[in-house]
């Protein structure tokens, strides 16, 4: 008999936690600790969505994705986690930059990016102070309608290499645009050129293993191959999930799935206003990305100076549109260096990260899929070459994962990277006004996106929860 992922789960909890990305494990942590009963229920047979891990045969541990978030993570972590957890993220030291523009190597903080700006590329001091004060200031109620590439043309008009230096991490962060609101630029820029670039020390699997552990001291029923299959609504109420064949009472529901799939498939358009509808169909989803996974011969590594992050690109001009291309002119080189699993068996890994088009992949055939695989693995050597020589003698392990990877074990929508588009937002924060109990944190609009973005969205939407159930009547029985 198939094994029962929910033997032992109670009928009733005060609150289910649909997926295990950032924002569902905060939030079910914030709610077991405030004493509620909580169940998370997870798809796949691994938590943590896209800031988890997988394992390969010779002890090859690889981490999902490009990683890096600012230094607001160590705050986040110390208040909503633990203190083991914040004492794990430290900083990168080496974020490197390699494009016909300019070549160089930056802490990613705000002296630093200073220096570079008023030296290597002659702006102003006044200048970029007033930039880097602007971009701190700006927050979710400013103008909506001024674009990223107006802000640029505003303090550095006709400078299309301050606008790469500025732009290229960020997209590569969190999938904006120069088309995208100056605010959702702005604001996380902000958090990460205040003290640089930091990653959690111990990989991945340390982390989510981390947080497990939290969880379950707190309270928190977690279940993983439980694919929640419909949030049931009586009247404008939700009453129950349905899930593995059973059918689980609550109070509320976080849905921490992406936020089109949360609307359209577990609650359905019947239950929702016309306008609401409109609104949530109208939301864009962010695009995807490949990576390509590398491990080094054991004992075998690169220099330090090679960076912890490489920007790299062939491209003689910054375009968004290119860092989307099939045709490959941008990568990003993720280098995890033996100390990165300190208790590991001392290996050097590497990834590379391309932002993607779901609809490159989508149609192909088996054969042209894995065809195209194969290229991307190659073309990604190709490009390593350059700074790590005779990569492909001393590489043992490489593959390759696309949008349709992501979409299979993460289940969002086109394999979404960033969930959805800076509007999703709004749509997202309107959900409970729609069906009392129903809450989503997902990544969703550039600002609730990246590590940072979405484990603060758990903390916001577990306060709303606290909020509702501790102010409803009680019913006398």
């Amino acid at each position: 008999m198939p094994k029962d992922f929910l033997k032992g789960a109670s009928d009733s909890y005060d609150v289910v936690v649909i997926g295990s990305g950032l924002g569902g494990l905060t939030a079910a942590n914030i709610l077991a600790r405030d004493g509620m009963k909580v169940l998370l229920l997870e798809q796949h047979y691994k938590l943590g969505g896209l800031a988890t891990w997988f394992k390969r045969p010779g002890g090859h541990i690889f981490d999902i994705s490009l990683h890096g978030f600012p230094h607001g993570m160590v705050k986040s972590c110390r208040r909503y986690w633990s203190k083991e957890i914040a004492d794990s993220i430290v900083q990168l030291e080496r974020v490197r930059f390699d494009n016909p523009m300019f070549a160089l190597t930056t802490s990613f903080d705000r002296k630093d990016f200073t220096d570079l700006l008023t030296t290597k590329f002659g702006i102003q001091q006044t200048k970029v102070v007033q930039f880097f004060d602007a971009a701190r200031g700006m927050n979710f109620f400013d103008d909506q309608q001024r674009t990223t590439k107006q802000l640029f043309e505003e303090f550095f008009p006709g400078r299309e290499d301050v606008v790469r230096l500025l732009m290229e991490p960020i997209t590569y962060a969190n999938g904006s645009t120069l088309e995208d609101p100056a605010i959702t630029y702005g604001i996380v820029f902000s958090n990460f050129m205040s003290k640089g670039v930091f990653v959690f020390q111990g990989g991945t699997d340390k982390l989510v293993k981390a947080m497990e552990k939290e969880m379950k001291r707190n309270g928190v029923d977690v279940r993983i191959n439980c694919d929640v299959e419909k949030i049931n609504v009586v009247g404008d109420k939700v009453r129950s999930v349905e899930v593995n064949g059973r059918t689980i009472e609550t109070k509320a529901v976080v849905s921490n799935a992406n936020l089109r799939s949360t609307i359209f498939d577990l609650v359905g358009e019947e239950k929702l206003d016309d306008s609401f509808v409109q609104n949530a169909k109208a939301v864009r989803l962010n695009n995807s990305s490949t990576q390509v996974y590398m491990a080094m011969q054991d004992g075998d590594t690169v220099p330090r100076e090679t960076g912890d992050l490489l920007f790299c690109s062939t491209a003689e001009r910054f375009q968004t549109d290119l860092l989307l291309s099939r045709d490959i002119t941008s990568r990003t080189f993720s280098f995890y260096y033996p100390d990165t699993r300190p208790e590991g068996k001392g290996r050097t890994l590497i990834v590379s990260s391309t932002n993607a088009n779901y609809s490159d992949w989508e149609n192909l055939n088996k054969e042209q899929y894995e065809a195209s695989k194969t290229d991307l693995v190659e073309g990604t050597l190709d490009a390593l070459e350059k700074y790590v020589p005779n990569c492909r003698e001393r590489i043992v392990h490489a593959e390759a994962a696309t949008p349709i990877t992501f979409e299979h074990y993460t289940k969002h929508v086109n394999g979404s990277s960033f969930g959805t588009k800076f509007e999703g937002l709004t749509v997202s924060r309107a959900l409970p006004e729609q069906i009392d109990g129903l809450y989503h944190a997902g990544s969703c609009g550039i600002i609730m996106s990246g590590w940072l973005g979405t484990i603060n969205y758990g903390v916001i939407v577990a306060n709303d929860v606290i909020n509702q159930i501790s102010s409803a009547p009680t019913v006398a029985t």
